[in-house]
């Protein structure tokens, strides 16, 4: 087996665009569920909410960049408010069977045949990020060292996506410091305490799972700079994904979310290649290419479970954050 090609392969998933992607959106479901105690089951949708806005405004709309991700805040603000208004006066099992059947209703619509004009259909769109493109700073060539080695326009989507995620990481962490994150984490312990101290629990979740869904929206735009918009990957597995990097790296922590994503893809690719290469080898050789991609999920999912029994809290998790009840 190619080991250092195995080895290079994985620490590129440590700053990969998708990486920030998927970090950008546990930070978000970690505001819904490590903060606020939000059972948010749809952060998909809120994924291809901000992306099929970033890049409809692109196409259709002709919109710069700077107001396409506006309008993808947008999108992710109505969107929540559409899930929040009939269900955050209810329990929090309400929000989760919501926003999983809003997620795939979102991607149901955007694969319909009768909005393929402005949707893309089944085929997805592309061709929105040359504008994007267009505005990178760096000059032309090639930049890096060993595996962080990468095109102009790649370091430029990679820069985006991780500022994006120190911005979102400072802001919750500013926030979870301030009176209203306190509120919130007491809303997460006791929202009957809270209410009887005379503070609208209401508005609270609705500001917990606006700010986190805009999160989502715009991890949906980094998620779509290296790639086409296509419906299929927004189905309910990518948000299962996202809820494992945040459990991985533990909720209601600062760093988790972005440590749980980098190692969510960091051991999916390091047991894609292994696998692949055993398979090339001859001592895998009964499976084929497709059984070898989900054998590595299968491996994850038997980490996962090993993690959830032995450390529920995650790698940066204290187990006094998961004694509250949702």
């Amino acid at each position: 087996m190619d080991w250092l090609s195995i080895l290079n392969n994985a620490a590129g998933e440590l700053i990969s665009p998708t990486t920030a992607a998927y970090a950008l959106a546990a930070i978000g479901l970690s505001v819904h569920f490590g903060y606020a105690g939000l059972l948010n089951f749809g952060q998909a949708g809120f994924m291809a909410v901000g992306a099929y806005a970033f890049a409809i405004a692109t196409l259709s709309l002709s919109a710069p960049v700077w107001l396409a991700i506006l309008i993808a805040i947008v999108a992710s603000v109505l969107f929540a408010f559409i899930l929040g208004i009939p269900t955050l006066r209810l329990r929090a099992d309400y929000l989760a069977i919501v926003t999983i059947a809003a997620a795939e209703i979102v991607r149901y619509v955007v694969s319909t045949v009768g909005l393929t004009d402005i949707t893309g259909g089944s085929q997805g769109l592309n061709g929105y990020n040359r504008e994007f493109q267009s505005l990178n700073p760096l000059p032309e060539g090639t930049y890096g060292i060993g595996p962080w080695t990468y095109s102009a326009n790649d370091w430029w989507v990679r820069l985006f996506g991780w500022g994006l995620v120190i911005l979102a990481t400072l802001l919750v962490w500013i926030l979870m410091r301030s009176p209203w994150g306190r509120v919130v984490k007491g809303i997460r312990e006791d929202e009957d305490a809270v209410r009887s101290l005379g503070k609208n629990v209401y508005s609270y979740k609705m500001q917990a799972l606006v700010l986190g869904g805009v999160m989502g929206g715009l991890a949906g735009v980094v998620f779509i700079l290296p790639r086409a918009v296509q419906p299929g990957n927004y189905g309910t597995a990518l948000t299962f994904f996202i809820w494992t990097a945040l459990l991985l790296g533990g909720a209601a922590t600062l760093l988790g979310p972005i440590v749980g994503a980098a190692l969510f893809w960091v051991l999916l690719s390091l047991s894609n290649g292994i696998i692949v290469g055993l398979r090339d080898i001859g001592i895998l050789g009964f499976m084929s290419s497709t059984q070898t991609g989900q054998v590595r999920f299968i491996l994850v999912g038997i980490g996962l479970m090993l993690l959830v029994i032995f450390r529920p809290q995650g790698i940066f998790g204290n187990k006094k954050e998961l004694s509250f009840n949702v």
